[in-house]
């Protein structure tokens, strides 16, 4: 899922790129929600909120946190210039 933010309202060839992507259909509520989602700043200002999963629907492994990487090495090399 994605959203983008632009200062000026989508273009009709925006939304259709937009409606291309898809629904994503979340496998606790089988709810369906845009992949991606256009808004404008005002949109958001004036309440037009953004279609996803509530938090309690995220409890799931939708929205786990990614392992944190293992450092590879600790010494750092000069340049040689």
């Amino acid at each position: 899922m994605a959203l983008l933010m632009s200062l000026q309202p989508p273009t009709k060839a925006m939304v259709a790129e937009a409606v291309s992507a898809g629904f994503y259909e979340h496998r606790t509520n089988q709810q369906r929600y845009p992949r991606l989602q256009m808004r404008t700043p005002e949109e958001l200002m004036e309440g037009t909120g953004i279609e996803r999963p509530s938090n309690v629907a995220a409890l799931d492994e939708t929205f786990t946190k990614a392992h944190k990487a293992k450092a590879k090495g600790h010494e750092q090399h000069d340049l040689k210039l």
